[in-house]
């Protein structure tokens, strides 16, 4: 298996794309001021058990995808770019393909999302499927809220997950 990897432009900077021969294995929206420092790829080597290769360009389609999606398209990334889900497994992504389910504009709670992907209950479980997803804003996780509609954490930018929901309104 070969791994690649190159970077799409966001507005709140440069993500990290890594590709696998069956597709977008990782998006990561990076915390560093400078994307090409090499321990962003530390975790994702580790994980992989693989050290992904420069691929300048590889991430041209997606770029163009974000571009329209911030420019207030509503894009479901998933019926446009193959997702390969190794590093999720169970319940985390049963819950991470029902968020994916759900459409631009729209929300559900974490509990709703648990109720859809047949763990009534598992609401915190949801939580965390939101919090290690490896496809942050392609898979929509920005879209599951509080069961009191108020948006929630966001990773360590929950300034991000209310941006993406205003942007969707």
């Amino acid at each position: 298996m070969t791994f690649r990897y190159d970077f799409a432009p966001t507005p709140f900077g440069d993500a990290l794309v890594v590709f696998s021969d069956e597709g977008i294995v990782r998006f990561d929206l990076s915390e560093s001021v400078d994307p090409t420092v090499p321990w962003l790829l530390e975790d994702i080597s580790s994980r992989l058990h693989a050290v992904p290769v420069p691929d300048p360009g590889a991430a041209d389609e997606l770029a163009h995808l974000l571009d329209d999606y911030f420019a207030g398209v509503p894009v479901r990334f998933d019926e446009h770019v193959r997702l390969d889900w190794r590093l999720i497994e169970g319940f985390h992504r049963t819950a991470l393909q029902t968020i994916s389910s759900i459409e631009w504009g729209q929300t559900m709670s974490y509990g709703e999302v648990a109720v859809v992907a047949g763990s009534p209950g598992a609401a915190r479980a949801v939580g965390t499927a939101c919090r290690l997803t490896p496809f942050s804003i392609i898979v929509p996780v920005h879209r599951v809220v509080r069961s009191d509609g108020t948006p929630g954490q966001y990773g360590a930018h929950p300034e991000h997950k209310r941006y993406l929901l205003d942007l969707e309104r």
